[in-house]
């Protein structure tokens, strides 16, 4: 391994709508997660930014791309990172991406980037630079990465967020986008995973940990340091006593409903409660929780209804248009919560391809086997051009445009 060196490139020039760009407020954030590869038969930056005028309608103020900084592969959901001061090449050149971040500040629209700094993979010159080739490990003596991973959860190598030079490296990456990019924030990925505290146990990495709220406190204090107005998301979904402090502090905790909204949607009378996707129903004094009804790493809401919908008489949840009619529903309470909204991709239209989906269009059996979660979904703009999910698309519109408006947007309020 050796440095390169790439003289006499010209600076990128910042259009006025991002230098000048004002993020919208943490209450009335509405954020798209979307995943180049399955979202644009191009899978590059271009055919993206071509597509900001179908989200902007929709009502979204902040996109969320998953990791795009360099990964194993290309065919990947990106969490497999290798490189952290660089755009994957699969998906454009680095002047493409802040050409897309400028136009989205045009749109006003804030760009989130998914980080992942729980781990690291095989080829990242950090973790060859101190590797143990008899265990497969890194070393003992790894400045950046624990031998064994302190979580069940781990892939590849872990970090140990303990570390001086881990915690450098760490905030080196978080104020490089930050400054280079300008991006607007960060969802870092298994943010629980931050913790030398060593467990196998799911429901123990869980419970209150003081030492990953200390560490947690200390990139904070990076991160606003930085940009004091960026979104620092977390997928956290540990125990509400540890999500609680984080909240205080000013990170904002991903708030996982799928379940009870899909319960809910598919007409089952238990497991449908909503109002834990309320931030005060937590006993939360800010409103920092990041409620979804679908993420890239849940079940499509409008899948489950066709597959598993409840009926009465002639009334059946798997009818595609009553399943629609549902989603609606769904929507209808999902934006009228205070606080932080994020939805998935065509969630907009019901897209109703599993999760599981494997690229021959099966699925494989029986149901939630995962051999094919991460793999290529179908692109299905055609959704649009359909009444009935183009109506659902309006819903989402008109009620993401109630969101923002005082009564719905304050706070405390709650309908």
């Amino acid at each position: 391994m050796a440095p390169c060196a790439w003289p006499g490139q010209t600076p990128y020039v910042w259009s006025a709508a991002t230098t000048n760009f004002q993020r919208p407020a943490r209450t009335n954030l509405v954020v798209y997660e979307l995943h180049l590869r399955d979202f644009i038969a191009r899978h590059d930056y271009q055919t993206l930014t071509d597509t900001l005028a179908y989200i902007k309608r929709l009502g979204i103020n902040a996109i969320e791309l998953m990791p795009i900084n360099e990964f194993e592969g290309n065919d990947s959901w990106g969490y497999n990172p290798s490189f952290y001061f660089a755009p994957d090449k699969y998906y454009g050149t680095k002047t493409a991406l802040k050409q897309f971040i400028d136009a989205a500040h045009a749109r006003g629209m804030a760009v989130i980037l998914d980080m992942v700094l729980n781990h690291s993979c095989g080829q990242s010159p950090m973790v060859q630079l101190y590797f143990d080739s008899n265990t497969g490990k890194p070393a003992a003596n790894s400045p950046w990465f624990n031998v064994d991973a302190t979580h069940p959860f781990n892939v590849c190598y872990d970090f140990n967020h303990e570390s001086q030079y881990t915690k450098y490296f760490a905030k080196n990456v978080m104020k490089y986008w930050l400054q280079e990019y300008h991006v607007d924030g960060y969802r870092f990925d298994l943010s629980k995973g931050f913790t030398q505290k060593v467990t196998t146990d799911v429901n123990a990495w869980g419970v209150y940990d003081q030492s990953r709220v200390n560490i947690w406190q200390d990139y904070y204090n990076t991160l606003v340091a930085t940009s004091p107005t960026l979104y620092p998301i977390l997928e956290h979904l540990g125990n509400n006593d540890e999500e609680v402090v984080l909240s205080n502090i000013g990170l904002m905790p991903w708030g996982n409903m799928s379940y009870n909204y899909q319960q809910a949607d598919m007409g089952y009378s238990t497991g449908w409660d909503l109002s834990y996707g309320y931030y005060q129903n937590r006993g939360w004094s800010q409103p920092n929780l990041v409620t979804y009804m679908e993420s890239h790493d849940e079940e499509r809401t409008m899948y489950k209804n066709e597959a598993f919908g409840n009926a009465s008489g002639s009334y059946s949840v798997k009818d595609v248009a009553t399943g629609l009619a549902r989603n609606e529903m769904a929507a209808a309470l999902f934006f009228t919560q205070p606080g932080p909204r994020m939805v998935w991709q065509f969630g907009e239209v019901g897209y109703d391809k599993s999760i599981f989906t494997c690229t021959d269009g099966t699925v494989p059996q029986p149901y939630g086997t995962d051999n094919c979660k991460t793999g290529a979904k179908p692109i299905l703009w055609n959704y649009y051009q359909d009444a009935s999910r183009r109506h659902l698309y309006d819903v989402y519109r008109a009620m993401i445009a109630l969101k923002k408006q005082p009564a719905f947007a304050a706070p405390t309020a709650y309908v």
